[in-house]
């Protein structure tokens, strides 16, 4: 695969990004306006505008992943604005590290709508565009807790296990339209879902690769399954993390 190649496929599509304004999200609006891609860059913040890539190409809008109408009208803008929605990155995420005692049900609420139930609400919306159309591509950004934790993340780890879970199952609805959907499961990335970003930074070195990634490596793995580059992958969890999934602790 050369970046030629993956640009090709990719010019003169369009996408919906979640969480866009920073992180993964920002970069992979970057590289899908570099590929000559239209996108709807959605996020909480409202100064994604200010945040992402300017120009005709990509239109900035404010939505909670986890509101039924953010899902609906981002999907809808596209449509309007561009004619039709091929891609869609399920990227916004939220953590809080407590131990499950000390987790409250807001908390636990908040995880899973913005984790999970945005993704599904995204998902639906947007699976009602491209199965008429019969194509599409969903990219959910997952993690290594889609299928291993550590104390203090079970709103976290739910969350990415629903969202594996949800990746398998609207695969198998939508690939006998054409529609594919996978999930990358991500390792420690510098990006603002913490505080404090050197956490991830110091957290990564435990990796076997001993760093963590940068928002664009990620952004390189979206593009690739966003294309059609990517045709026979159905339903997978792609590991992206540095080796910490098949690691054993020292």
């Amino acid at each position: 695969m050369t970046g030629d190649h993956l640009g090709h496929d990719l010019r003169g599509k369009v996408a919906v990004v979640t969480g866009a304004a920073s992180g993964i999200g920002r970069a992979t609006v970057g590289l899908f306006a570099d590929y000559g891609m239209a996108v709807v860059a959605e996020d909480i913040n409202p100064g994604v505008g200010d945040l992402v890539p300017e120009g005709d190409s990509v239109i900035p809008y404010v939505g909670d992943v986890g509101d039924e109408g953010a899902a609906v009208g981002a999907v809808q803008l596209a449509v309007e604005r561009f004619g039709r929605l091929d891609v869609l990155v399920n990227n916004a995420g939220i953590i809080v590290n407590k131990p499950v005692v000390e987790t409250s049900l807001d908390d636990w609420n908040r995880i899973i709508a913005t984790n999970a139930t945005g993704a599904f609400l995204h998902t639906r919306e947007a699976m009602k565009v491209m199965i008429p159309q019969s194509a599409g591509s969903i990219v959910n950004i997952g993690s290594y807790a889609c299928f291993q934790s550590f104390p203090t993340i079970s709103a976290y780890a739910a969350s990415k296990g629903a969202l594996a879970q949800l990746t398998r199952t609207a695969a198998l609805e939508g690939v006998e339209h054409g529609v594919r959907v996978n999930a990358i499961g991500v390792g420690d990335v510098v990006t603002n879902i913490l505080d404090d970003p050197d956490a991830l930074v110091e957290h990564g070195k435990g990796a076997p690769i001993c760093r963590a990634a940068d928002p664009v490596e990620i952004a390189h793995l979206i593009a690739f399954l966003a294309s059609g580059l990517a045709s026979y992958a159905v339903g997978a969890v792609w590991m992206y993390d540095g080796g910490m999934s098949v690691a054993v602790p020292n």
